[in-house]
């Protein structure tokens, strides 16, 4: 289902004024897009984005006010006749024809003010429209900050996930969202995580309970929201199954739409998981960086078969 902003939430975000319209705040904004209906006041509505909230600043005010008193009527009539607009925003505190202001009250079309300057607030509108029309998803796991990496810990319920970030916490590192992971997917396929506000700096440790990671250990070991860089899955170890020692095949999965890279790491008893989940983001930050240990390798061993099989010959 598609997500929906209403009106009046804007209002109150952004501090604007209502001008008209107030029983039309309910209408619905299904779009971060914004719009200046510039053609559209010198008369060209063929593809106007009529769903989209129509933004005035100071050239469209200006040039409305250079038009004749019908012409006027007729344009503000024609931008304000879609029932799909959520609303209109005036910007710069600028003064509103009458026409427009007569227009909407009729047709229950809020018109709203802003005091910014339309850069600054068509900024800030976006920011919000995005945050809150992003795709989003709810994923059972751990996301901690490893040195500077967004690392999300998944794996089946009791399987160390906890535990291995209160280590990687004791150990200097930062907890964002225990348990429970609210993913959101910005427009550049960015996945960023935070914690439900309920569950926000907690983390449960079996035969412990639950624990305050901020007060135990300072607001340093914390933070609210992070990306997503690398997904770690914990399983039980396989006797059966072959695991990737050398690290040249790197999977990935998927979350919302999408792709991280995805490391596997096997339980099993004596196996310190903070430190190989350490050793996995500064990994990544090296590949990142253009160095891959495993590749390297790779191409030393085939150089060196190489040689072997030359002298050889």
């Amino acid at each position: 289902m598609a997500k929906k902003v209403k009106v009046s939430e804007l209002v109150e975000q952004l501090h604007m004024e209502v001008l008209a319209g107030e029983s039309g705040l309910k209408r619905a904004i299904t779009t971060g897009d914004l719009y200046r209906p510039g053609l559209e006041m010198a008369g060209y509505f063929n593809y106007h984005p009529r769903e989209r909230i129509q933004m005035l600043g100071k050239t469209e005010i200006t040039f409305m006010e250079m038009l004749t008193t019908g012409v006027r009527r007729n344009r503000v009539e024609q931008l304000c006749a879609p029932e799909e607009t959520p609303c209109i925003i005036v910007t710069r505190g600028l003064d509103i024809p009458t026409e427009l202001l007569e227009e909407a009250t009729k047709r229950d079309l809020p018109v709203l003010r802003s005091q910014m300057s339309t850069t600054i607030f068509a900024s800030r509108l976006t920011g919000f429209l995005e945050n809150k029309l992003a795709p989003s998803t709810t994923i059972h796991g751990v996301l901690v900050d490893v040195y500077g990496i967004g690392m999300l810990i998944t794996g089946s319920s009791g399987i160390g996930k906890s535990e291995t970030a209160l280590e990687l916490v004791k150990r200097g590192h930062r907890l964002i969202a225990d348990d429970a992971v609210e993913i959101r997917q910005n427009g550049d396929k960015v996945l960023t995580g935070n914690a439900p506000e309920l569950i926000r700096h907690l983390l449960e440790i079996r035969g412990v309970g639950i624990i305050n990671v901020m007060t135990l250990f300072g607001a340093g070991a914390v933070r609210n929201v992070k990306k997503i860089s690398v997904v770690v899955k914990l399983e039980n170890w396989q006797q059966d199954k072959q695991y990737d020692r050398l690290g040249l095949d790197e999977e990935l999965t998927r979350i919302i739409d999408t792709d991280l890279p995805l490391v596997t790491i096997p339980v099993r008893p004596g196996r310190n998981l903070a430190v190989i989940v350490e050793v996995a983001a500064m990994n990544y930050r090296l590949k990142r960086m253009g160095y891959n240990a495993a590749l390297q390798f790779t191409n030393k061993l085939t150089e060196s078969l190489n040689e072997d099989y030359e002298d050889f010959d």
